[in-house]
């Protein structure tokens, strides 16, 4: 029936400003007319960040717009969410951030079968360098891409 996945919002600039290594998907904690705000695309995960504490795991900072149609309900946009991540998954973590250079990013938000979901990485900042090489790639792609294109026609 409904089993796709249907892509809500992507973090683009996690993948520009870090390197994103180890990918969990996990479960968010929502309340009220969250889930209907989110459908009517009033996420982003832009400026937000995971943060673990007391042995749990945040989504901090990340907005959900308030949804036009409820009245009750006043929840802050910005609202701190829990994340649903195993025990161990969440060891794991904590482990990696204490590392230094290692910090915890959302990158993706979806529903996966009537439920939403957040990517959640783990992220190590990239230098200027690293910056200039991936915007170089990015332009080269476009380039071959317009190429192909025009040369089909």
């Amino acid at each position: 029936m409904n089993n796709e996945v249907k892509v809500i919002t992507t973090n683009k600039k996690a993948y520009f400003n870090f390197f994103i290594s180890d990918l969990v998907e996990a479960g968010v904690e929502l309340k009220g007319s969250e889930v209907k705000s989110i459908r009517d695309n009033g996420m982003s995960l832009n400026e937000s960040f995971v943060q673990i504490k007391n042995g749990e795991i945040f989504l901090k900072n990340a907005y959900i717009k308030q949804y036009k149609h409820d009245a009750i309900s006043h929840l802050d946009e910005r609202r701190t969410r829990k994340l649903l991540l195993h025990k161990a998954e969440i060891e794991k973590f904590l482990k990696k951030t204490q590392e230094k250079g290692f910090s915890l990013m959302a990158t993706k938000a979806y529903f996966d079968k009537g439920k939403v979901k957040i990517t959640v990485g783990l992220a190590k900042g990239k230098h200027l360098y690293d910056k200039r090489n991936t915007k170089k790639e990015q332009q080269v792609k476009r380039e071959i891409n317009r190429v192909v294109k025009e040369g089909g026609r």
